[in-house]
């Protein structure tokens, strides 16, 4: 068996991301980060109802809030 002859050099090309892409990342990991870090106490001020609101997703994500 011989393997298949690849002609010339191999380059990488760059890929652009959109900014859209970028911003709806960024949004996520604030999101998680605030939803995930010491059971809700970040956003505990805020609003108390963040626990209960979240209480499933954070169960969901594999974050023990009891």
């Amino acid at each position: 068996m011989t393997a298949p002859s690849v002609g010339g050099d191999i380059t990488p090309t760059a890929i652009r991301v959109p900014l859209a892409g970028w911003l709806l990342a960024a949004v996520a990991a604030v999101v998680i980060y605030l939803v995930a870090q010491d059971n809700g106490l970040v956003l505990a001020g805020a609003a108390e109802f963040v626990h209960e609101f979240t209480h499933d997703g954070r169960h969901a994500l594999g974050v023990p809030c009891h």
